[in-house]
């Protein structure tokens, strides 16, 4: 059972470095992977692009909730950075899983009243992984909120679920 709307913040939430101070653009795609300017790997925690194919497929709605100074790079890095299809499907770029990008410098109580006006979602049916325990703000509005304060792996995703659904039981 899985809440309506899973957020991620991108940030050492999703990959291992700051978007917008950590790497240069403009990105591109080497073989299987994305580099920047001066070749550094901007990749997924290893069990990112499962975790996302398996909420994509359980028709969960997906967002991107990020305060970067670097937006367009951020986008860049989700549009470079490809999810394994299933199956025999080819792989699909990481951006065309999240259904809304709330990725803007700002509160995240800003992004998650965009994503609730937009969605029409009851703010107890989200769940929020962020590293920053500052994020946790979201809390007032009835949002769950999980820290990742080593990234996204299938332990900290479930811990998650767990922790939404202990708020709404």
């Amino acid at each position: 059972m899985f809440p309506k709307l899973i957020a991620f913040d991108l940030d050492y939430t999703l990959w291992d470095l700051w978007i917008d101070t950590h790497v240069t653009g403009p990105l591109r795609r080497s073989g299987d992977e994305v580099v920047d300017a001066h070749n550094v790997l901007v990749e997924f925690y290893s069990d990112v692009p499962d975790i996302l194919r398996r909420l994509r497929d359980q028709d969960v709605t997906l967002a991107a909730c990020s305060r970067t100074h670097a937006p367009d790079l951020a986008r860049q890095a989700l549009q470079l950075l490809l999810i394994p299809g299933k199956e025999a499907e080819p792989p699909q770029p990481a951006i065309e899983l999240f259904d809304d990008l709330q990725i803007y410098p700002g509160s995240k109580l800003t992004h998650f009243r965009a994503l609730h006006a937009k969605t029409g979602i009851p703010y107890e049916q989200m769940l929020f992984f962020d590293d920053e325990p500052r994020n946790r703000e979201v809390e007032r509005l009835g949002v769950a909120f999980h820290l990742t304060p080593a990234g996204v792996d299938n332990a900290v995703f479930y811990a998650g679920v767990r922790t939404w659904v202990a708020r709404n039981s």
